[in-house]
C-alpha cells in the first residue's frame, strides 16, 4: 500500500506516503507522532470519534459496486460511463486495477484501519488516567471497527486477499493466499476484540452516534455488534456451528426489531456533517433496481418498499428501469452496516443440515414480517438454501450481499446478463499501487 490516509475529524487530514516530503509544522494541529507517543484523554476522545466518522469516507463505493455487480441496480444517472461497461464486464472487459472503481473503497476501508491502529498505539502510549476497563474499551473497539472494514474489502478482493497487519506502515505485513485465509485473520481480529469488550461494565470515554439501535450500553453493543460480525464471517467460512455460537452473543433476536444494529450516522448536507450517500433523490440520482427484483418478487412481499415504482422507463447504455432505489427516506438516515433480519437470515442458514425445522421457523420470522405465508416447500436442504437465498435477495437488497451469496454457492451464472457480452466478476483487482 503506497499511500494511507489518516482521518481523525471530517476536514482533518493527515497523510502518511511512502515519498521524502520537507517536514511541515503545524502548531494548531496535532501530529500523529503526538498521538502515538503521550495522547491525552481529549486526544483519544477525538481518535475515537473520528474513526466512527472516517468508516464513512467512500462506504458508498462498496455497496454500490457490490450491488451492481450482483445485478441489484445499476447507475442510470450517465455521469461515468464505467458504471455501465466496467462494472458489468461490457464485451468481456476486466475491471481497472488502477480506476477508481477498485481503489476508492479499498484505500477508503484502509484509511479507517490505520486509524483503528493508531487509536490502539495511543491508548498504550497514553499519558491519560484509563481504568483498565476504559482501556479494553477503546482497544476492543478498535478491534472491530477494524475488522468490520477488512471484512467488506475481503469480500471485494475475495482469492486476491488482502493485508491483514498493516500497523507499520513501512512494513506492511503480506497479502493472504485466499479469501478463507482472509475470513481466519478478521476472525483473530474480532475475537481479540470481543475478549476486550466482553463484560465491560464502564461505558467508552467518547459517545458513539451509530449504535444506538442496540439496547444496550455502549461497550455492551460493541461486543454484540462483534459477534454479529463474527457471526457473518463464520457463515462466509462455511462454519454453521461457529455462526449460531456467535449469534448467542449477539444481538440476534428471532422476536425483535428486524432493523435493531448497528448503524452508518450521518447528520444530514448541514453544518459539519455529511449526507447519507445511499439516499437517491427522485428524477436525480438514478439508481435504477434491477427489472428482475420487482417481477421475481411473491405478491404482496412487503419488502418491494425498497423500490418506488417511477411509472417510467429510465434507459441508458442498453440498459433500462423504472424502479428507483428507495433504501433510505432522507439524506440524514442512517445505514446498516448489520442488522437483526441479518442474523435471523444467517440462523436460519446455519440451522440447515443439523436442525431444518428451526431454519424453517427463522424463515417464517422474516416472510411474516414481509406480510408473507409460512414457507411451504420441501424441508431438503437444497431446497432450504433455495429459499433462505431467496429471502436474503429481498430481505437484504442493496446491502451488498447479493453477489457475495451467489458466489459463495458456486451460481453467480445465475445473474442476469441484460445485454450481449456483458459478464459476471467473480472479485476486484488488486490495486495497482499494491503491487
Amino acid at each position: 500500500m503506497k499511500k494511507i490516509l489518516i482521518i481523525l475529524t471530517i476536514g482533518m487530514i493527515l497523510p502518511f506516503t511512502s515519498c521524502e516530503v520537507d517536514e511541515v509544522l503545524n502548531p494548531n494541529s496535532p501530529t500523529v507522532e503526538s498521538f502515538e507517543n503521550g495522547a491525552t484523554l481529549a486526544d483519544l476522545k477525538l481518535l475515537g470519534q473520528g474513526l466512527e466518522a472516517v468508516i464513512r469516507e467512500d462506504m458508498q463505493f462498496h455497496f454500490w459496486t457490490t450491488s451492481m455487480l450482483g445485478r441489484e441496480y445499476y447507475d442510470l444517472r450517465g455521469t461515468d460511463p464505467r458504471y455501465t461497461t466496467e462494472l458489468l464486464g461490457r464485451n468481456g472487459g476486466d475491471l481497472d486495477n488502477n480506476g477508481f472503481l477498485t481503489t476508492r473503497s479499498y484505500f477508503g476501508r484502509y484509511r479507517s484501519v490505520r486509524n483503528a491502529n493508531l487509536l490502539k498505539t495511543a491508548v498504550q502510549n497514553t499519558v491519560a488516567s484509563l481504568t483498565p476497563n476504559q482501556t479494553r474499551a477503546l482497544q476492543g473497539y478498535a478491534n472491530t471497527i477494524m475488522a468490520y472494514e477488512l471484512l467488506l474489502e475481503a469480500t471485494r478482493q475475495y482469492n486476491n486477499g488482502i493485508r491483514i497487519d498493516v500497523a507499520d506502515v513501512n512494513n506492511l505485513g503480506p497479502f493472504t493466499d485466499s479469501f478463507q485465509q482472509s475470513l481466519a485473520g478478521i476472525n483473530g481480529i474480532l475475537s481479540e476484540g470481543f475478549e476486550q469488550l466482553n463484560g465491560i461494565a464502564e461505558e467508552l470515554v467518547f459517545n458513539l452516534s451509530g449504535f444506538s439501535n442496540i439496547p444496550a450500553t455502549d461497550t455492551e453493543a460493541l461486543a454484540q455488534f462483534n459477534r454479529a460480525l463474527a457471526a457473518r464471517v463464520a457463515l462466509y467460512s462455511n462454519d454453521n456451528a461457529g455462526a449460531l455460537a456467535a449469534l448467542d452473543n449477539s444481538f440476534f433476536n428471532l422476536e425483535g426489531g428486524l432493523n435493531m444494529g448497528a448503524y452508518y450516522a450521518f447528520g444530514g448536507a448541514t453544518g459539519n456533517d455529511r449526507a447519507n450517500p445511499l439516499f437517491y433523490v427522485p428524477d436525480v440520482d438514478n439508481y435504477m433496481a434491477h427489472e428482475s427484483w420487482v417481477d421475481e418478487a411473491e405478491a404482496g412481499d412487503s419488502r418491494l418498499s425498497k423500490v418506488t415504482d417511477t411509472g417510467m422507463d429510465i434507459s441508458l447504455d442498453g440498459l433500462t428501469s423504472q424502479y428507483l432505489v428507495s433504501l433510505y427516506p432522507s439524506n440524514s438516515s442512517p445505514a446498516s452496516m448489520i442488522r437483526n433480519e441479518e442474523l435471523i437470515l444467517i440462523y436460519a442458514e446455519a440451522n440447515v443440515g443439523t436442525n431444518n425445522a428451526e431454519a424453517v421457523n427463522a424463515i417464517n420470522v422474516i416472510r411474516s414480517a414481509a406480510g408473507l405465508a409460512d414457507y411451504a416447500g420441501a424441508m431438503d436442504d437444497d431446497s432450504l438454501i433455495d429459499q433462505i437465498l431467496h429471502e436474503r435477495r429481498y430481505s437484504l437488497f442493496g446491502e451488498g450481499h447479493r453477489w457475495i451469496d451467489l458466489r459463495r454457492y458456486d451460481r453467480l451464472d445465475e445473474l442476469p446478463l441484460d445485454r450481449e457480452g456483458d459478464k459476471i466478476h467473480i472479485q476486484f483487482p488488486r490495486p495497482a499501487s499494491e503491487g
